[in-house]
């Protein structure tokens, strides 16, 4: 018996994969694909490979190619939803046509981001990346690329067929309510983990996450609870997860996510530059809050 593959394979937890690095900084492939299978086999829908917290600003072509096709060699294409950022939309474009044929479902998609772009730049961008055949999420992160897709823009991307879902960054739950007023078809998706209940409760259909990187069973437990309106599961979880959860919105957000993920015995290693280790008091409030969790039996 075979299954049809959900065409909305954003919605759920998908994880916005961290990428292992050796000593020397390179990219540690097998440690990769296990960590996305771990992922998946501990209660996670899926992956989004080259993301901020993939590092794909600092990846060669050739290693953010084999980044996509190490995921969907582990997982399988449908769970697998890659990044496809870029200065200008033909190589967002090419980046969309290579997930498409590494048999990716979907990918996930910032604004022109070398620049402030207005309106029509950003329609024009969303709708050469949409002609590469893939269903596109939209990733609005004002506050790293200074062009914001409120949701009257969301609408527009909506309405003319370039964008299915919305990873929302922002951190003003207020915008869920007018987004389901202007595109009630439009999935939106919680976009920072120190968010994740406020916009669950509105609606939210997934979640592109961080912190499960660390804490994988105790973040879908969470994300289950909060959009089931279970909150008498979901808000103590919260409240003892939260203070890691912020650092999702922090610049240092991939140092932090790496640390915990080794705190927990998994390998999340070192940075490449331009990002710099944690400060000592960082890394101390980090180190603390993942031990404190791994006490509660959270990771």
């Amino acid at each position: 018996m075979t299954t049809t593959p959900d065409p909305r394979p954003w919605r759920g937890v998908l994880v916005a994969t961290a990428l292992p690095m050796d000593d020397d900084l390179a990219v540690d492939y097998d440690r990769y694909a296990e960590h996305c299978a771990w992922l998946v086999a501990n209660g996670c829908d899926g992956v989004v490979p080259n993301g901020s917290l993939g590092e794909y600003q600092v990846l060669t072509p050739e290693e953010r190619a084999r980044v996509v096709e190490t995921a969907v060699a582990a997982v399988g294409g449908e769970r697998v939803m890659p990044g496809v950022a870029a200065y200008g939309a033909a190589e967002a474009r090419r980046w969309a046509e290579q997930a498409r044929e590494a048999g990716c479902g979907a990918v996930m998609l910032l604004p022109p981001n070398a620049y402030r772009a207005d309106e029509r730049a950003v329609v024009a961008h969303y709708a050469e990346v949409a002609e590469a055949g893939l269903p596109v999420v939209a990733y609005n992160n004002p506050i790293d690329t200074k062009v914001d897709l409120v949701p009257e823009l969301l609408a527009r991307l909506h309405g003319e067929g370039l964008v299915q879902a919305v990873k929302e960054f922002s951190g003003d739950v207020r915008r869920a309510y007018r987004i389901a007023e202007l595109a009630p078809e439009l999935d939106l998706l919680v976009g920072a983990d120190d968010v994740l209940v406020e916009l669950a409760v509105a609606g939210a259909k997934g979640w592109v996450a961080g912190y499960p990187n660390a804490l994988p069973r105790a973040s879908v437990e969470l994300y289950r609870a909060a959009v089931a309106g279970d909150l008498a599961v979901a808000l103590p979880l919260y409240r003892r997860l939260h203070a890691l959860l912020r650092w999702d919105s922090r610049v240092e957000f991939v140092q932090a996510i790496k640390l915990s993920m080794d705190i927990v015995g998994r390998h999340g290693g070192r940075c490449r530059p331009p990002r710099v280790p944690l400060t000592p008091e960082q890394e101390a409030a980090v180190r603390e809050a993942t031990e404190r969790a791994v006490a509660a039996d959270l990771a």
